[in-house]
């Protein structure tokens, strides 16, 4: 074995024989679990809450209007005061009080009713309540131009527009969202490895140097081959913690699902959705099972080899980037204090990939801002990966960018490596100093 193999043997043991590096190995799974388990149990607990209104109606109007729902019910009180009501309402504990007024029609009674409640009222109560509103006042105006019921329910009915592609398959709505989320969650995940694994790099360089090791070490190896040696033996660390997280988390959740039987689509469900106009809600309901299959459909038909196989190139390649200008870093400083003017340079860039890739892959995967970010190299591990499941070709990501996307990252690699080798060389040996961005582009010329 090579000087350059020994070094990545040396890291990758010292990493996964570290105490805490084993406790959070396996602790880290249970967390994770737990927290899922709670905030399903926490939205199923906020979903099962129902909400009691008191309605008092003066009026001839909407005497039959407000059924109750999964959410919401409502109780009638008669031959009660305003003020009446509203005491009986606080004493009772409901959320709030309806009270329709006395008036010559519906249009006067709708401008004079109030919700009372103890706080701001939640904004799905009064979408519901405005919704009843709505319906019965646009009834009684067409129905003074003329529009019997009948007709009334032909023009309020929704309209959605069907969608296909060329070639004939029916296309679906939210799909373009919903596999951006599948690369975004791709190059999240790459995000967080460089920036929890490329500070491993950076303290570990930090700590042989602090220590003098280092001294010791440089005598027998070359400086490149030590920096790359941290870079890698940290990185298989790395991938093998993210393997135990990930298969133990997901035998954690199949064994809680099964056991306890826990539905984890209790955070999806219809009640936490913001109600629409009146039928909005049913139709989407009657649609939702022919919907369903084309939905898995189209998932299953994501190209998941090549987002997969991209996802293992750009995860390598970001993480050698990020990871040398992390190693860089640590051989320039004496201290972990002295790193924060240089670490938020180095996290810009995934942020500005995360947010502005978000934003501009699910208005125009194919646009300017989409495919600029996709092809810069210190954004282009999280934007393509976004821009991915749509396939290459027409319709999804063309073949040269990716080449041309690839390409860079590996051009800019080679360039940042070399550019780092450099400070890492210098900087391994520096001791005392708190250095600045002149010095280290002194450093790059030596």
């Amino acid at each position: 074995m090579g000087k350059l193999g020994l070094i990545i043997k040396r890291e990758y043991l010292a990493k996964v024989r570290n105490k805490s590096f084993i406790i959070m190995t396996f602790l880290s799974p249970i967390l994770i679990v737990g927290m899922i388990v709670l905030i399903v149990y926490l939205a199923k607990i906020n979903d099962s809450e129902k909400r009691i209104i008191s309605v008092l109606n003066e009026s001839e109007f909407l005497s039959k209007e407000f059924e109750p729902t999964e959410s919401m019910s409502y109780v009638l009180f008669k031959d009660l005061t305003l003020q009446e009501a509203k005491d009986s309402t606080v004493s009772l504990g409901y959320y709030g009080l309806l009270y329709l007024p006395k008036g010559i029609d519906l249009e006067n009674v709708a401008r004079s009713s109030y919700l009372f409640t103890k706080d701001n009222p939640n904004t799905s109560v009064t979408q519901r309540i405005e919704s009843v509103f709505q319906k019965q006042l646009l009834q009684k105006r067409l129905g003074k131009l003329g529009v019997s019921s009948e007709q009334f329910s032909d023009i309020e009915a929704q309209f959605e527009i069907n969608l296909a592609a060329f070639s004939g398959e029916k296309s679906i709505k939210g799909i373009n969202e919903i596999k951006a989320f599948i690369g975004g969650g791709f190059g999240y995940a790459i995000m967080m490895f460089i920036i929890i694994y490329g500070g491993f790099v950076m303290r570990s360089v930090i700590e042989e140097k602090t220590s003098r090791i280092i001294e010791v070490i440089i005598s027998s190896v070359k400086p490149f081959q030590l920096m790359l040696g941290k870079i890698i033996g940290t990185s298989l660390a790395g991938i093998t913690q993210f393997t135990i997280w990930i298969l133990s988390a997901s035998l954690l959740l199949f064994l809680i699902a099964f056991f306890f039987g826990i539905d984890f689509g209790a955070m999806d469900s219809n009640a936490s959705m913001p109600p629409g106009p009146i039928g909005g809600v049913a139709q989407f309901s009657n649609s939702l099972d022919s919907d369903t299959m084309l939905y898995a459909n189209e998932i299953l038909n994501i190209p998941w080899m090549l987002l997969i196989s991209s996802f293992l190139v750009y995860f390598v390649l970001g993480y050698l980037i990020y990871s040398s200008i992390y190693a860089a870093i640590g051989a320039a400083v004496d201290n972990e204090t002295d790193t924060q003017q240089f670490i938020f340079p180095i996290i810009l860039p995934l942020m500005l990939g995360i947010y502005v890739g978000f934003f501009s892959v699910f208005s125009n995967p194919n646009g300017p801002i989409a495919v600029g970010f996709s092809l810069f190299p210190l954004t282009s591990p999280i934007v393509m990966l976004m821009r991915l499941p749509g396939g290459i070709g027409e319709g999804g990501v063309p073949l040269w960018q990716l080449l041309l996307s690839i390409g860079l990252l590996i051009a800019t690699f080679l360039g940042i490596v070399s550019l780092a080798a450099k400070i890492y060389r210098v900087g391994i040996l520096m001791y005392g100093k708190r250095p600045t961005y002149k010095e280290l582009f002194k450093w790059l010329r030596y």
